[in-house]
């Protein structure tokens, strides 16, 4: 690995670029046992990467306290322990996501114990993100890379777009923001915010704003539309006596609508047709607000963020709110949605931050105009 501390805004990405050969590459030519840790949809999209490449997939694990004899994709589910006292010399491959200090620290121990690999494979959509994907969108990749707004937008860009090609999670512990980094520096929330909280969970995103202006805002908008979800946020506004707040059950789109939604239990639910789908109420921004002024818009809407971002075109056309837009689930997300924002409201400035998160989940979009 090898990152430059601020790379040159001038120089295009086809030069600053090092990592050639992907994660896949390197597993294809690995004579080491591998083995995947975790299981679930990450591990069953690892695994279809695995056969497509002809990769060998010695077992897979879970960590000691989750492992109760059970199997998964064919393969007898081991402990952590159990692969340490068999093999010698294992090589990992993390088939889940962490998003808390302990568990993050957790896994960069075991990077040191072991060779890790932390695969990039899309939340929604399908493709990889490798060296030939980035050289066949080279122009908007620099585009972006060009109209970053600061030094270090284009440092987080450029190793987020490194860790994608390489699974090497060191990228993304290279330029890990802290909370107060972005709140403090970017988006710089007053007390009379007029918030708009697209895919809300529980409230906490709503809890983290309030940290930062002292329990002080003007009016917010809250959709979420997971059934459980939801019942958390409104026992939040509730438990906190919260007032000019508007909670919808519903999903963020372009237009008002009705979409077909499959529930998950947790914050990845999404749209999609299948057995468990069922219609769902969706609304666009601009609709929601009926005309009111937005200063602040936060979106992490599961893959739908473009939709969503059209459906608040006339709200930040008119009012340039800040935007906070998760930029993770979709492959293309780190070009098409920072152009389309330019497209919105030339007049933003464009941030790009990363989160702690691994893999590379949290790196957000932030635009603000001055």
């Amino acid at each position: 690995m090898s990152a430059t501390k601020y790379p040159p805004k001038d120089a295009g990405l086809e030069r600053l670029i090092t990592e050639r050969r992907s994660c896949w590459e390197r597993l294809k030519a690995e004579q080491r046992p591998i083995f995947i840790y975790g299981m679930g949809d990450g591990a069953a999209k690892i695994m279809s990467a695995f056969e497509r490449f002809g990769i060998p997939v010695a077992g897979i694990f879970a960590s000691d306290a989750f492992v109760r004899g059970h199997s998964f994709a064919g393969f007898r589910v081991h402990k952590l322990s159990e692969i340490e006292e068999q093999v010698e010399d294992p090589v990992i491959v993390l088939a889940f996501a962490a998003g808390y200090p302990e568990l993050v620290d957790y896994i960069r121990a075991l990077s040191k114990r072991h060779t890790l690999y932390v695969p990039d494979v899309p939340v929604i959509g399908g493709g990889l993100f490798d060296y030939q994907y980035c050289m066949a969108h080279l122009q908007e990749l620099n585009e972006v890379y060009r109209s970053l707004a600061d030094d270090e937008s284009r440092r987080v860009y450029l190793n987020v777009i490194q860790f994608k090609i390489s699974g090497d999670m060191r990228y993304l512990d290279d330029v890990t923001a802290s909370t107060d980094d972005i709140y403090k520096k970017i988006l710089r929330p007053t007390r009379g915010e007029s918030y708009v909280d697209l895919g809300a969970y529980n409230g906490d995103t709503i809890r983290e704003l309030l940290h930062y202006t002292g329990q002080h805002y003007s009016r917010i908008w809250a959709v979420e539309p997971d059934k459980k979800n939801h019942k958390k946020l409104a026992a939040f506004v509730e438990g906190n006596a919260m007032h000019r707040i508007h909670l919808y059950q519903c999903a963020a789109w372009c237009k008002d609508t009705e979409l077909p939604f499959s529930a998950k239990s947790g914050r990845q639910s999404v749209l999609a047709a299948g057995e468990n789908a069922e219609l769902m109420p969706a609304r666009c921004v601009d609709t929601l607000l009926g005309g009111a002024p937005a200063s602040l818009i936060k979106m992490d809407v599961e893959g739908y963020e473009r939709e969503a971002l059209w459906g608040a075109s006339r709200t930040i056309a008119h009012h340039r709110p800040k935007l906070a837009v998760a930029m993770y689930h979709r492959n293309e997300d780190i070009f098409e949605l920072p152009l389309l924002v330019k497209r919105l409201c030339p007049a933003y400035k464009l941030y790009v931050r990363h989160r702690l998160y691994i893999p590379a989940w949290e790196t957000n979009l932030y635009a603000v105009a001055d």
